[in-house]
């Protein structure tokens, strides 16, 4: 009787250490050192700095006209409820509206089609301003988001419930939604550490 024989699946080639002394010297990888941390060193860390446009929950640098950044769905939305954006934004505000449309937030239009023609050619009124991104990728969310951290004289029009959640927690920065047919402005948070539901 011949001796039955196993077969052996994913046989993995053994790889020899870069530390292998069998290596040579010049090739082989370099043991790090640590450094010893001295006690007597100030220690260094990196502290947020607050803008100074900021006067606790009031936003100095907010005022007429308002610069309106305006996402994707936002446009999507306004043509369902059959708003006109800009007459829409003055109604809401009371004041002069200015509609600020990204690079980003352009591409994403454009990827979606035919379907979504309405609204490219909204978003290319002139009365739209185009802001250009610098980035890449075309993630609308991010390069927004990044937007109003950075320049805090925008107010950010959505109705994405994620970028709602995380533009919440950057303060001096209101959100403008759509509810029964119109724009609403969600009220500036009366203490910005309180918790948000």
């Amino acid at each position: 009787m011949g001796k039955h024989k196993t077969k052996q699946f994913a046989a993995m080639k053994r790889m020899i250490s870069l530390k292998d002394h069998r290596i040579k010297e010049k090739d082989r990888a370099k043991t790090i050192q640590k450094k010893k941390k001295d006690p007597s060193k100030l220690k260094e860390r990196e502290v947020q700095k607050h803008p100074s446009c900021l006067f606790f929950q009031y936003n100095t640098q907010l005022g007429p006209p308002y610069h309106i950044l305006v996402d994707t769905n936002f446009i999507n939305f306004s043509i369902k409820a059959k708003l006109d954006i800009v007459q829409s934004m003055m109604d809401c505000l009371y004041a002069k509206c200015i509609p600020y449309i990204t690079d980003c937030v352009m591409a994403e239009i454009e990827k979606l089609g035919m379907k979504y023609r309405v609204a490219l050619r909204i978003a290319k009124d002139p009365r739209f301003e185009r802001l250009p991104c610098t980035h890449k990728g075309t993630y609308a969310d991010d390069c927004l988001v990044q937007r109003v951290t950075q320049h805090k004289c925008y107010i950010l029009a959505t109705v994405d419930r994620d970028l709602k959640r995380r533009v919440r927690k950057i303060p001096g920065v209101p959100i403008m939604y759509i509810s029964n047919h119109r724009y609403n402005i969600e009220r500036m948070p009366d203490d910005y550490g309180a918790p948000r539901f």
